[in-house]
């Protein structure tokens, strides 16, 4: 049996990375630095979505449990690290401000339309939450295939440059120069597939996560009414 063993010559990544130019080589150095950047996003906003849903759901048990949303948030503080508990915490206490305003609460339909409107501010502001960094992963996306191209390039040109003012003209000399260019290039389909994966799935969950807010939303804003007109009519 006959083993063929590589030469110690053989072409691979490292040989063409030393014989990219050096703005080819700061341009590899730099599309690592955003794929590691871009797997830290990816990683930790799929924790987070994942985190803030389990969250959610426990919080959604609790106060369906209770009988009353309004009593309960008058003798507990929500708290703001939970999406769905920031909804109910300003909701109500919007709506608590405008039944105390209007004392003699003979528009307490004006109190339950302040707490939709507080439901409307705090899904906005829930909603760019769960978008952070999303615009920086898009902006890795769109931007790695670019500076692959832009290594590219100015590598070839470098190259041909070279060729031009050497004595004489041969595919051996300008081989090398031509393969550590495109070295630059597939560098930046390796940042930019993975990360265009990650960001459709994350970009898909957060769209998914964000209509699980205003369904959420749409519903503390029919119990706060219905239970308004129960108290009005008591």
């Amino acid at each position: 049996m006959t083993i063929i063993l590589a030469q110690s010559n053989d072409p691979g990544l490292l040989t063409y990375f030393f014989q990219s130019n050096t703005a080819g080589q700061l341009i590899i150095l730099a599309l690592g630095a955003f794929s590691a950047l871009a797997w830290t996003v990816m990683i930790g906003k799929a924790m987070e979505l994942d985190q803030l849903y389990k969250l959610n759901l426990h919080f959604e048990a609790k106060i369906n449990q209770a009988t009353s949303l309004l009593e309960l948030a008058g003798k507990k503080a929500f708290s703001d690290s939970i999406p769905y508990a920031a909804l109910v915490k300003a909701a109500t206490q919007s709506y608590f401000r405008a039944v105390e305003i209007d004392s003699s609460g003979s528009d307490q339909e004006n109190a339950v339309s302040h707490a939709e409107n507080a439901l409307q501010r705090a899904v906005a502001n829930q909603s760019l939450l769960y978008e952070k960094k999303m615009v920086l992963l898009a902006s890795i996306v769109t931007g790695a295939p670019f500076m692959g191209l832009l290594g590219t390039v100015w590598g070839v040109m470098d190259a041909f440059g070279a060729i031009g003012l050497g004595s004489s003209a041969s595919i051996a000399s300008l081989a090398p120069g031509v393969s550590g260019a495109l070295l630059t290039t597939v560098a930046g389909l390796l940042v930019a597939i993975p990360s265009v994966f990650g960001y459709n799935f994350l970009l898909s969950l957060t769209k998914k996560r964000v209509i699980e807010l205003e369904n959420f939303a749409s519903s503390v804003a029919d119990r706060i009414e219905l239970e308004d007109t129960v108290s009005r009519r008591f």
